[in-house]
């Protein structure tokens, strides 16, 4: 594979096990999950009696599963396939029809499986969360939930906290709590991982992580497709479902959370839950002041002309689903109190972006005159997408017989400095759901909490019955957003 793998990961085979992946014919499965394991497997990790079991609702014989993973994997494994190495994977690869909603489907999946109680089996279900209680309900009533059986739920988990509760309730009925993993890809990023390392293995940082030394922190992911072919999943759900109740409240965790007393998933979840707790409430006439919500209109993106949401595949006309959220998250605690987050997110917007901008206080007394100094303050932008770097903002003389100041950056190309092939997010999910490792995963109580705080917003949106603010597709969303920033006197990082 394109770069190298660190030698005491090659090394590293992972236990035996079977890996029933349910929706396994699915845009999921075909696009992620199967080129991220064939990966893995050149990576030499598969034991030799490894099982990966597609289950769909579709007669397929084995050797046509195999050449429609086989077509997949040529276009998302990142390469031209080795014939040697196709040929040695397609031999854990396995197909059985089943249906959730028909118990006497399973029939065939019962066999495939019996024997092998003692190897280590995994669920993934890679279909509609309406599926998640059907399905888990029959491989309860089919025997096959093994003591040590894990569960993978994709995200959405619910469109709200009634929902997600609900499909707890029906997993929790045959999964105990650590068997179930509750997957959030965004956690499985390099960068993301980076930003646990820069938090928790550096004392630079730690005395100037908190009010008082911190003036304000942004957190953007912004995207310039619009919703493809997703149109009328996409209509169900929104910006707020979609992105800001998973990605940006983990993102602001990781952030804003005390630092875990050890590594220890559960002490990692333990911090994060804090500070979704310690979340302020944005409800009643707060939804107002303190969200933005969007829906792009025809424009351009790249230079080339898109369509606006309503002209979507799918979508409903007239609809309301927002494309774009912006908000403002306060966090009530000592170490945060009075330092705010901007939240944003969005489709069809000027530039693909994942970035966390810490932007820290003016230094208390400058000995520097007006003429010498400069409006920028120091910052620290860590990016995520398009490529990982962490980029330190310092201000220096600026060259010549008088002193200004003038703002430099300090940069960290974190993909040159390591030079090694970075794990996809779905390898290293992956990887630590085999190893069953719930440090990125979500628990029930901390989606409850996440769902607790999203809620009121979506319920005050509904109660003033307001249209989302149209932007042009290929900027960076309404005008509202700016000023929902620009009022407490800061910008965004890109309109800086």
């Amino acid at each position: 594979m394109a770069g190298t793998m660190p030698e005491n990961e090659r090394m590293q085979t992972w236990q035996s096990f079977d890996l029933v992946l349910f929706g396994g014919t699915g845009d999921l499965a075909m696009r992620k999950l199967l080129p991220a394991l064939y990966r893995r497997f050149v990576a030499g990790l598969f034991p030799a009696d490894a099982r990966i079991i597609g289950v769909a609702r579709g007669q397929l014989t084995r050797e046509a599963y195999i050449a429609q993973v086989e077509a997949s994997c040529g276009v998302h494994a990142g390469e031209n396939l080795d014939p040697a190495k196709w040929t040695a994977f397609a031999y854990h690869l396995h197909y059985v029809s089943a249906d959730g909603a028909r118990p006497e489907s399973f029939g065939p999946l019962q066999e495939l499986l019996r024997g092998r109680e003692s190897v280590q089996r995994i669920f993934f279900l890679s279909v509609a969360p309406t599926l998640f209680a059907a399905i888990c309900d029959q491989i309860g009533r089919s025997g096959l939930a093994t003591p040590g059986a894990r569960v993978v739920l994709e995200k959405p988990l619910g469109q709200d906290l009634a929902s997600a509760s609900g499909i707890n309730r029906h997993v929790g009925a045959i999964f105990s709590e650590p068997q179930i993993f509750r997957i959030d890809h965004y956690l499985g990023k390099e960068a993301v991982q980076n930003l646990l390392a820069l938090r928790f293995g550096n004392a630079l940082f730690e005395p100037l992580w908190r009010r008082g030394r911190i003036r304000h922190v942004q957190i953007t992911v912004a995207e310039t497709l619009g919703v493809e072919t997703r149109g009328g999943f996409y209509d169900q759900t929104g910006a707020l479902r979609d992105m800001v109740q998973n990605h940006l409240l983990q993102l602001l965790c990781i952030i804003a959370m005390e630092p875990p007393a050890t590594g220890d998933a559960d002490a990692m979840r333990d911090e994060k839950l804090k500070v979704l707790r310690a979340l302020r409430p944005i409800a009643g006439e707060d939804v107002q002041a303190r969200t933005v919500r969007g829906q792009y209109k025809a424009g351009a993106v790249g230079g080339r002309p898109v369509a606006g949401y309503l002209d979507e595949t799918g979508v409903p006309p007239g609809s309301t689903t927002e494309t774009f959220v912006a908000l403002k998250a306060e966090i009530d605690t000592w170490r945060w109190a009075g330092v705010p987050f901007y939240l944003r997110t969005g489709k069809r917007l000027q530039e693909k972006l994942s970035e966390i901008v810490i932007t820290f206080d003016d230094v208390p007394h400058s000995i520097f005159d007006a003429a010498a100094r400069s409006p920028a303050r120091n910052k620290l932008t860590i990016a995520l997408q398009p490529k990982d770097s962490i980029t330190l903002t310092i201000l220096a003389k600026n060259p010549g017989e008088t002193m200004r100041l003038k703002p430099v950056d300090l940069s960290l190309d974190l993909a040159e400095s390591f030079k090694t092939r970075q794990l996809d997010a779905y390898e290293r999910l992956l990887t630590d759901i085999i190893k069953g490792n719930l440090t990125l995963f979500m628990r029930a109580d901390e989606l409850d909490a996440a769902w607790r705080w999203i809620d009121p917003i979506r319920d005050g949106w509904l109660r003033h019955d307001d249209a989302p603010r149209l932007y042009t597709a290929g900027t960076w969303g309404p005008a509202a957003a700016s000023s929902l920033i620009t009022r407490d006197g800061f910008t965004w990082n890109d309109e800086t």
